[in-house]
């Protein structure tokens, strides 16, 4: 079945779509940067610079980390983060809904066998 990927588009490059909202479901599951990325099959590196990328795009922080130490530092989805990730979560839903009979009909279209 034909599926839709919704990717949201700011000014400066900046964008929010399903791997960085995945992300932030990954921090909050695995309460680590780190761990969310290995969860994921992704780099840390590139984590970090997607979790960054969305930080800078608002005015509010979408996670925060902590530092070793005692309890070994972390990474924390913000209340803001949280409201992203529901808000981005609900709008794919809608969009889905909206157009799931025309995804239908283009998936009927479709030349089968892999021409």
């Amino acid at each position: 079945m034909a599926r839709l990927r919704m990717r949201i588009l700011f000014e400066g490059d900046h964008s929010v779509g399903p791997g960085k909202v995945g992300l932030l479901e990954a921090v909050e599951q695995h309460g680590s940067i780190s761990a969310a990325a290995r969860s994921m099959g992704m780099a840390y590196r590139h984590a970090w610079e997607m979790i960054d990328d969305m930080n800078r795009c608002f005015r509010e922080p979408v996670v925060e980390t902590a530092t070793g130490g005692a309890r070994g530092g972390g990474a924390q989805v913000t209340a803001f983060g949280a409201r992203l990730v529901r808000r981005f979560r609900a709008m794919e839903e809608r969009v889905e809904k909206t157009v799931a009979r025309d995804l239908a009909a283009l998936d009927r279209e479709r030349a089968t066998g892999g021409r």
